[in-house]
């Protein structure tokens, strides 16, 4: 196995294919999320992700959305930015110390620092306060974020000195704290012993959050509804839940409380059923919303609650107790699910985005749709030249459940070679989006690979009943689902049979694992950040509770699903090479999963590698890292299953 890939034709060719996307947009944004609309509608901010060179990630800029253009609206990097209900414009900003962002309002630098990093914000119904959201230095991020902790705690310790850890330590928690703009006064809201994961407004004097007694990534599982009083700071418990809560809006008046009640795996990873609390008796109904996977609410006004979602394949947005307002058939949104904002008259802003199709500013309305920017450039059309097309398929399951994907596939007749791209969460689900949201498919697709992109069930977009039908069974019938889908590509002609592999991270990476220990039709197989041991899991992993309680499995009782549905137990039936791949800062699930899966191939004979990034957590994201690991992925593909 070589370690040094640089200078080969083939880091060097998929080193030109980042070179001829990105270059002609170095300094300007290439991707776009957290759009936020004026409540007019005439002004439209949002923050942008910037590479100014290739190398490391790139900054998060904000721009301003003006004359079909986006035009830089701060300097050095910054997001979220928002509207008060006036117009005023704030926003966060790192440029005081990198990673540890603040509070800013365009024009005026008086608001004082927090002790911590400001995760968002918002302005009161009444535009006289800002609530923040303060995660202390060194906090976890989630599996979604890329594990690791936001930015360390403390400067470098000398690399001789031990790492220390103790049953004392507490992870660094997250508070809420309220910035007066007339005054420029700055309080801390929330008590000690409350960990504030997710929080907004609920009327001009109280504040609705999502809150744990601990502030470790495993509790926000069991999070509960509080309401927290502004001039007192006395809290309530609204609301709690068997599963997970997220996304909170309270309304303009104070009256009521929408909340997203889910089967959930990640933080910030939220899409299920729209509950609607009264605030003075916590009585709680569930919101028809004809099917849809909310994921984004927002109250346009006291009487009307917008809200974004997925449905199957497509992302869709309506008004609770209304008429649905869009069913665009593609992203939505600039993060893992749907999100955007209405203005006062129920027009939605958005960031639209397909394969096909470079991500947009729309603002939509009644009279139809309104493209206000576009990131395409050079870069883009480099990139649709060579990605192919991306189409829905779908087939049943052998328990006669109907499973849909996104096929891309490259330009000509098949059979082709195929590659099945299995998401995380479990709960999370593909669409049809640029790039897939994994810059391997594109590539993939560009050296003559169909690339399936399954949803198999414990994805999004179903219902909660197809979204649970996972936990307790991880490995299950979504690995059956998964299989069959392969097997309806070969029956129609698409696959080559001969020459199928696997690759997927996080529990796409559990999967890649898995099946390989089910079946030997794979040709190749790419695990990253997977779970291949559920016992070690469970006693190295930040979410080890998540783990154990979607499994179904207890590590302390002999046999049973920790076991069974334990990859590293099952090498010996393994006959697939198989490329382990891990970021060594991956809290979630560390790199030891992808090594004790690598030394049990290798006790059985398998063909095997394992790549540790010393920098990267869960994913690989930073340059030069991710060319490095592209050009293993095509690699490892060419090796085992050329095209």
């Amino acid at each position: 196995m070589q370690q040094d890939l640089r200078g080969t034709a083939e880091y060097e060719a998929v080193a030109d294919h980042f070179r001829r996307l990105h270059e002609p947009a170095l300094s300007q944004p290439h991707s776009l999320k957290e759009v936020h609309v004026s409540p007019d509608g005439t002004q439209v901010v949002v923050t942008g992700s910037v590479y100014e060179k290739l190398d490391g990630l790139p900054k998060t800029a904000l721009y301003r959305v003006e004359n079909g253009e986006l035009w830089p609206l701060a300097d050095g990097s910054a997001r979220w930015a928002r509207f008060s209900p006036d117009g005023t414009l704030s926003y966060l900003t790192d440029a005081g110390s990198p990673g540890a962002f603040q509070l800013r309002l365009l024009g005026d630098d008086a608001a004082p620092d927090v002790p911590g990093t400001v995760e968002f914000s918002h302005w009161s119904p009444d535009g006289r306060q800002i609530l923040l959201c303060v995660a202390g230095l060194g906090a976890d991020l989630s599996g979604g974020q890329g594990s690791g902790t936001n930015v360390g705690a403390a400067p470098a310790a000398a690399e001789w000195l031990p790492r220390v850890e103790s049953t004392e330590d507490t992870p660094a928690w997250r508070s809420l704290w309220l910035y007066t703009v007339d005054s420029g006064e700055l309080v801390r809201l929330s008590p000690e012993g409350l960990n504030c994961w997710e929080a907004t407004w609920c009327g001009p004097s109280q504040v609705v959050a999502v809150t744990s007694p601990a502030p470790g990534e495993d509790h926000w599982y069991s999070a509960v509804v509080t309401l927290l009083d502004v001039p007192t700071g006395a809290t309530r418990e609204l609301y709690r839940s068997d599963v997970q809560l997220g996304v909170p809006a309270g309304s303009p008046d104070g009256t009521r409380v929408a909340v997203v009640q889910a089967v959930c795996s990640d933080r910030w990873l939220v899409a299920g059923d729209l509950v609607l609390l009264e605030v003075a008796t916590g009585e709680s109904t569930v919101v028809d919303t004809a099917g849809t996977d909310v994921t984004c609410l927002q109250w346009i006004d006291e009487g009307r609650l917008g809200y974004l979602g997925r449905r199957h394949l497509d992302s869709v947005a309506g008004i609770a107790g209304g008429s649905e307002l869009f069913s665009v058939g593609h992203a939505c949104g600039g993060g893992w699910y749907p999100d955007g904002t209405f203005t006062s008259d129920g027009r939605l802003c958005t960031v639209r985005h397909a394969y096909r199709l470079p991500p947009q500013i729309v603002l939509s309305g009644p009279d139809g749709d309104d493209v206000l920017a576009s990131v395409a450039h050079d870069g883009t059309k480099q990139l649709l030249a060579v990605a192919g097309t991306a189409a829905p398929v779908s087939w049943t399951a052998p328990d006669g459940w109907e499973i849909e994907g996104v096929l891309c596939t490259p330009d000509g007749p098949g059979p082709f070679p195929l590659v099945v791209n299995i998401h995380g969460g479990p709960i999370w689900s593909f669409q049809d989006c640029w790039t897939m949201n994994y810059a391997w498919v594109p590539l993939l697709v560009s050296r003559g690979y169909a690339v399936l992109n399954p949803n198999p069930r414990g994805s999004s977009g179903r219902g909660q009943e197809f979204a649970g039908a996972v936990v307790h069974d991880m490995g299950g019938a979504d690995a059956s689902d998964l299989l069959s889908g392969m097997d309806a590509l070969v029956e129609r002609g698409i696959v080559d049979p001969a020459r199928i592999g696997l690759i997927g991270r996080s529990y796409g990476g559990f999967m890649s694992s898995w099946l390989v220990t089910r079946s030997t039709r794979f040709a190749a197989a790419i695990p990253t950040s997977p779970v291949t041991d559920w016992y070690s899991q469970s006693f190295t992993s930040n979410i080890a509770g998540w783990g154990n309680a979607f499994l179904g499995g207890d590590p302390e009782r002999p046999g049973g699903s920790v076991h069974e549905r334990s990859p590293v137990l099952h090498a010996s039936r393994v006959r697939t090479p198989t490329l382990n791949v891990a970021g060594a800062l991956d809290r979630c699930t560390p790199p030891g999963q992808a090594e004790e899966f690598h030394r049990a191939l290798q006790a059985h004979g398998v063909v095997s590698e394992l790549v540790l990034y010393p920098g990267e957590g869960h994913g690989v994201f930073a340059q030069p890292a991710l060319t490095d690991f592209l050009t293993r992925i095509t690699g490892w593909f060419a090796r085992f299953m050329p095209a």
